[in-house]
């Protein structure tokens, strides 16, 4: 069962994954993410149906337009991989679960902010209201389902407690060193990391952790390479986000091996 629910999610993955690269593309835009058909960045000619299958598609033009040959960024087949690859890692991590829509939702989310992040320093608040609104829905109907509420009690705690934590890195660092946007961000990791259990705080803070410490490695990484300065701006949201993919796969063996010495 959990093998065919994997192999769903993973095709399901794709085509999410093409359509986040449309999300990628359009919403620092402001453009609609619904009309007009995908198009070529560079010729705007409409992107054909034989030439839009994930991955697939990419690979048998070579990288380039059919119309025009300008290249077509890597970033599109790697989206769509990396989000059929979390798909499949989530339906063998939830299983069939009420909790799984869920957090397909949050790694597709993620996977947008993340690619957006890192190319324009920004985390759209298209992306961030949408995922609460969807997330809080399908998190209370997980709990209805099970007749637990005291993991939604724990995911809001969870939330609260994260954008509280960012917030005061934000105000420390003037919003130099953290963004508001990351802020945000964090209400939504703290939301998926306190819903988890066993230890549902201890994931909150083992995600933020993570985050902190590897964009923390990756800084100074850069910095003594001198391919980046003190002054200049690190996007953080990938590094939380990274954090809290890490925090939900193998947080719990991590904590109760912690915890339970």
């Amino acid at each position: 069962m959990n093998a065919l629910l994997a192999a769903v999610c993973g095709v399901l993955g794709l085509a999410v994954g093409s359509f986040l690269n449309v999300v990628i593309h359009r919403v620092p835009r402001k453009e609609s993410v619904v009309a007009p058909r995908s198009r070529c960045p560079q010729c705007d000619h409409p992107v054909s149906a034989r030439d839009n299958i994930p991955i697939v598609s990419w690979l048998l033009l070579r990288g380039k337009c059919r119309q025009c040959g300008a290249s077509i960024s890597i970033r599109y087949p790697l989206v769509e991989l990396a989000t059929a690859a979390l798909f499949v890692a989530g339906a063998l991590r939830f299983g069939a679960s009420w909790d799984l829509p869920a957090y397909l939702v949050l790694f597709a989310s993620l996977l947008a902010i993340s690619a957006i992040d890192l190319e324009l320093y920004i985390i759209p608040n298209r992306i961030v209201y949408p995922t609460i609104a969807i997330a809080l829905p399908l998190l209370a109907m997980a709990a209805a389902a099970q007749h637990r509420w005291e993991p939604l009690q724990h995911a809001l705690i969870g939330g609260a407690g994260a954008w509280t934590v960012l917030f005061v890195a934000h105000v420390a660092s003037g919003g130099r060193g953290m963004g508001f946007g990351d802020v945000r961000l964090a209400f939504i990791l703290g939301l998926f990391l306190g819903w988890l259990d066993p230890y549902p705080y201890g994931h909150v803070f083992l995600g933020l952790f993570l985050g902190f410490a590897l964009g923390s490695i990756v800084g100074l990484t850069l910095m003594g390479l001198r391919l980046r300065t003190r002054k200049d701006h690190i996007p953080f949201g990938p590094f939380l986000a990274g954090g809290t993919v890490v925090a939900i796969f193998v947080g719990s063996p991590i904590l109760t091996a912690y915890f339970g010495r």
